[in-house]
C-alpha cells in the first residue's frame, strides 16, 4: 500500500495547534511566534513534510494547474509546443493537465468541461479542425477564466493568441518553387473556417501575384486534413490536361499522402512534381525523398503561450496576438537537379 502523503492536519494534530497556524508558521508569517514557528518547521523537517500543491491551491481557490487542449498528442508539432508550455509553467510553479480533442469539436467541448471540473486555473488551447463555433470558450471569457489560443486561433479581440505568420510562410514556399522553375503550383488547403487556412490561401494568392505566376482556381482545393481526401484531390489534378508541377499542403501528413500517390503512379519527385509540406514533422527528413517543409518555432510557441497565460491571469482585460516567423527547411522533394 502506498504511503499516505503527510498533511498539514497531521502536523497540527501532533503539535496540538490549528492547521492555519501550521500553514502560517511554515511561511514564516509574522503573526506566529518564533517559538511556534521553530517547532512547526522542525517537525516538518523531521517528518519530511512537502506541501501538497493541490491542497494548497484549494485553500487559495487555485490549483496551480493549467489545462492544455491540443488536436492530438502524437505529432511532434504538438508535443514540442506542450514541452514549451510546461517548461515556462514549471518556472512559475505551475503544472499542466493535458487533453486531446482528437480533431473533434464535441471532444473539445468535453475537454473544456472536464478541465473545469479538475479546477484548472485556466486553459491554453489549439482549436480542433471542426471548431467553427465558440460558445464553450465564450463562457470561459465571461467567467474571467484565463484563456490563450495558439496556432489555430479565434476570438483574438478578447483572448491572447500566439500565431505564426502564415501568409509570409506560404509566400516563402511560392518563392522557392518559382526559383526552381515550377509554374503550376497547387495547394491543398484546410477547412475554410480555420485561420490557418484562410491566412495561407491569402499567402498563396499574394505569392503567385508577387512572382508573376498565373492563378488557376482548379489548383486550390480545401480538404479536411484526411489522407483519403488528399489522395483523391491528387488523382483529380493528375487527370487534368495541364496537371500541376508542384504541390504543397496544409500539413505534412497531407503531403505524405500526396507523395505516396505520386510514387504509386511512377511520378518522379521532384523532377516531375515538386512537393512541400507544412509543420516539418520529425519524420520529414527521413522520407524518400526528404521532404521540404515549413519549420515552426514550436518550443517558442509553447513558451510564449504560457507567458501570455500569466499576463492574462494578472490582467483579465489583456488580449493581443503575438506573431512568430517560420523558416523553410529546403530538402530533396522540391529541388530539381
Amino acid at each position: 500500500m502506498a504511503k499516505r502523503h503527510l498533511s498539514l492536519k497531521d502536523l497540527a494534530t501532533e503539535l496540538n495547534i490549528s492547521i492555519s497556524t501550521v500553514s502560517r508558521a511554515l511561511r514564516n508569517h509574522p503573526d506566529i511566534s518564533p517559538e511556534i514557528t521553530k517547532k512547526v518547521q522542525d517537525l516538518a523537517l523531521a517528518k519530511n513534510y512537502t506541501p501538497n500543491p493541490l491542497a494548497m491551491g484549494l485553500l487559495k481557490q487555485e490549483t496551480r494547474m493549467i489545462g492544455v487542449i491540443v488536436p492530438d498528442l502524437v505529432t511532434h508539432f504538438y508535443s514540442s509546443i506542450i514541452s514549451g508550455i510546461e517548461e515556462f509553467a514549471k518556472s512559475r510553479g505551475y503544472f499542466i493537465l493535458l487533453a486531446s480533442s482528437y480533431e473533434s469539436i464535441e471532444r473539445e467541448i468535453e475537454s473544456v468541461s472536464n478541465l473545469l471540473k479538475a479546477r484548472v486555473d485556466g486553459m491554453i488551447v489549439c482549436l480542433s479542425k471542426e471548431t467553427d463555433r465558440f460558445e464553450h470558450f465564450v463562457r470561459l471569457i465571461e467567467n474571467e477564466i484565463p484563456l490563450v489560443f495558439f496556432d489555430r486561433i479565434c476570438l483574438d479581440d478578447q483572448v491572447p493568441c500566439v500565431a505564426i505568420d502564415n501568409k509570409d510562410a506560404v509566400e516563402k514556399i511560392i518563392h522557392h518553387f518559382h526559383e526552381g522553375g515550377y509554374q503550376r503550383i497547387a495547394f491543398i488547403s484546410g477547412p475554410a473556417h480555420l485561420n490557418i487556412s484562410h491566412d495561407r490561401v491569402a499567402g498563396y494568392l499574394s505569392g503567385l501575384k508577387k512572382y508573376g505566376l498565373v492563378f488557376d482556381p482548379v489548383l486550390l482545393r480545401p480538404c479536411n486534413m484526411l489522407i483519403d481526401e488528399a489522395i483523391q484531390i491528387t488523382d483529380e489534378w493528375l487527370a487534368l490536361p495541364e496537371p500541376p508541377d508542384a504541390i504543397f499542403g496544409i500539413n505534412d501528413m497531407v503531403i505524405f499522402a500526396v507523395m505516396q500517390e505520386l510514387r504509386t503512379r511512377g511520378i518522379k519527385i521532384p523532377e516531375e512534381i515538386g512537393v512541400i509540406g507544412f509543420a516539418d514533422e520529425f519524420h520529414a527528413s527521413f522520407s524518400t525523398p526528404q521532404l521540404t517543409s515549413t519549420m515552426h518555432p514550436t518550443r517558442e510557441i509553447g513558451i510564449k503561450a504560457a507567458e501570455l497565460f500569466f499576463k492574462k491571469m494578472d490582467d483579465p482585460s489583456f488580449s493581443g496576438t503575438v506573431v512568430l516567423q517560420t523558416k523553410l527547411a529546403i530538402r530533396e522533394s522540391s529541388v530539381r537537379k
